[in-house]
């Protein structure tokens, strides 16, 4: 049986129908690629589409870019794009970080040449016509964003999917530095520094997206690392579409306001317990580019994680709880235990 069709499944499964059908109906190639071998970026556009909506936004679904977003005196474009998998170079065997150190090269090395190459391929394409994405029919005028989600290696039985650990490398890859912290006198000091470049395994590419030529017509870029199937089947449960003998775990980090804290507060939840409330567009992270020619209006994202560069320090508005990572399990109580029930499901 496919994760997909598991009986665990079915909240997402219900959602995916309700939701489907308004993306679809102008994207003749949707349902195949969904069902073949884009699941993860058809998912992602699902999620965007979604998350836009539950913020009130009216969502036109084009071919190039994917999005505009538009309310009451606010317009934006938005282009989808995922991190996959390297099929050869040096990026082709992933890394599998296990200690201290090997995960600093993973996050100063790996990752942001994977995201890096995921968002200049949306920078540097043009049309058949010559156009980049802010030069389309529609998005011509308008804040441009691209949108990202790391997929390059999906959860197995034993390990969790990269998703749930890689955000940490993205934004020193977007804005060219990164920082060191130390507790000094019991007080938490953040000292920032300059990054030129990310290396791995001898392939080198250069940091600060934003700083690109022609990355100035990038408005922000839209992070999540909630736009999985685990998410659907969270909603789809506080929707009432889930179904007998199933429990729906969720754990994970949310940002801690304490000034001293090096470290989210962990947490433990059920999906759909008395006082459990989530929304689509919670874990969206917005990285704001500072040498934008047309910016991202702030209100654009309300009280949404929203990453700024100001007079030379990064600014971070955050949502109250905000959720940092999370993963969910599900629980499903049988009397016919077998190898097909005990594999986890998410």
């Amino acid at each position: 049986m496919e994760p997909i069709e598991r009986p665990g499944r079915a909240p997402a499964r219900a959602v995916l129908r309700e939701i489907g059908p308004w993306l679809t109906a102008v994207d003749p190639h949707f349902v195949r690629e969904f069902q073949r071998h884009q699941l993860d970026q058809r998912l992602w556009e699902l999620y965007l589409w979604a998350a836009f909506r539950e913020g009130g936004y009216d969502v036109a679904h084009g071919e190039a870019p994917d999005f505009r977003v538009s309310a009451p005196g606010i317009a934006f474009a938005v282009e989808a794009t995922t991190v996959a998998p390297s099929k050869d170079g040096a990026l082709a065997q992933h890394p599998n970080p296990q200690t201290p150190e090997e995960l600093a090269a993973f996050l100063n090395g790996y990752m942001p040449i994977k995201y890096g190459s995921s968002l200049t391929n949306k920078l540097n394409r043009r049309s058949a016509a010559g156009k980049a994405y802010w030069e389309e029919e529609g998005a011509d005028g308008l804040p441009f964003v691209i949108a990202v989600a790391d997929f390059h290696k999906p959860a197995s039985e034993s390990e969790l999917g990269s998703m749930t650990y890689t955000q940490s490398a993205i934004w020193p890859y977007l804005y060219g530095f990164t920082t060191d912290w130390e507790m000094v006198d019991g007080k938490l000091v953040i000292n920032q520094r300059d990054l030129s470049s990310h290396t791995f395994k001898g392939k080198t590419i250069e940091s600060g997206f934003f700083s690109l030529p022609g990355a100035e017509n990038v408005s922000a870029v839209l992070f999540s690392n909630a736009g999985t199937i685990a998410k659907f089947d969270r909603i789809g449960v506080l929707a009432g579409y889930g179904p007998p003998n199933h429990r729906y775990m969720r754990a994970g980090v949310r940002y801690d306001p304490n000034p001293n804290a090096f470290e989210g507060k962990r947490f433990f939840e059920e999906v759909g317990a008395e006082g459990y409330s989530e929304g689509w567009a919670d874990e969206l992270q917005v990285f704001h580019n500072p040498r934008a020619l047309r910016p991202l209006p702030r209100e654009c994202f309300g009280s949404l994680n929203q990453h700024f560069f100001e007079d030379g320090n990064m600014v971070t508005y955050c949502g109250v709880d905000a959720v940092l990572s999370s993963f969910t399990v599900i629980l499903h109580a049988t009397d016919d235990v077998d190898a097909e029930s005990r594999k986890p499901l998410s």
